[in-house]
């Protein structure tokens, strides 16, 4: 099932992005977000709707804000499958330039994207954390634009406990698949799972399907 997001719905996704505990080493005004793009089977015929998102981001972030955003493949544990990133200037002047570029490296990416045929979540959310703690920003949210079915090729290991203290994870768009449909079981199991997972590692779980029921949370 597929949604298009008009702007209203992706302003009130920005609750998400003002979310989230301040360490005291960090800077305590400035936001780090990592999104994470799905791009197996039918999700990346859905990039559009994630590329809405990334843009309206963009112009909520300030200056000395930070953003990435990454690819989720068969190994996303891996500086290679960040498509972009960026830690803003604290000049506006500069910043909006930094952003523009950011969009023209999404854009680029979305046009010639190749669906990949394995879904790494756990190693892109290591990743994020891995990048996010290295920027060190006041507020740390990890958006993930996937339907939240792991599938690792063989060898991958990633029973592995996720450090989320002081971090939001957000589940964007979590589309039912076919198999969903015929027993709803295996849609609530996978979100809990999920749930459980971040939460046993000291961060917060919040799963927005309907982005635009977020909207007027907070304002714009």
């Amino acid at each position: 099932m597929k949604r298009i997001f008009g702007l209203p719905a992706i302003a009130g996704l920005l609750v998400a992005l003002l979310l989230g505990a301040c360490s005291d080493e960090a800077t305590p005004h400035t936001r780090g977000v990592y999104m994470l793009l799905d791009t197996s089977g039918t999700y990346a015929h859905q990039l559009d709707h994630a590329q809405r998102i990334i843009n309206f981001t963009l112009a909520k972030l300030n200056p000395g804000d930070s953003f990435a955003v990454a690819r989720v493949d068969t190994g996303s544990f891996s500086e290679k499958n960040i498509i972009v990133k960026m830690t803003f200037d604290d000049r506006p002047s500069v910043a909006n330039e930094q952003k523009r570029r950011f969009r023209e490296i999404v854009d680029d990416f979305v046009k010639n994207v190749r669906p990949s045929a394995y879904t790494d979540i756990t190693g892109g959310v290591l990743q994020a954390i891995e990048w996010l703690n290295e920027v060190n920003p006041g507020r740390k949210t990890i958006l993930i634009f996937s339907d939240m079915k792991e599938d690792l090729k063989k060898g991958y290991v990633r029973n592995i406990p996720l450090q989320l203290n002081g971090f939001e994870v957000v589940a964007l768009n979590v589309t039912k698949l076919r198999s969903d449909n015929f027993d709803p079981r295996e849609y609530m199991g996978r979100l809990d799972a999920w749930q459980k997972k971040v939460e046993a590692g000291g961060g917060t779980w919040r799963v927005i399907n309907d982005l635009q029921r977020l909207d007027g949370m907070l304002g714009n």
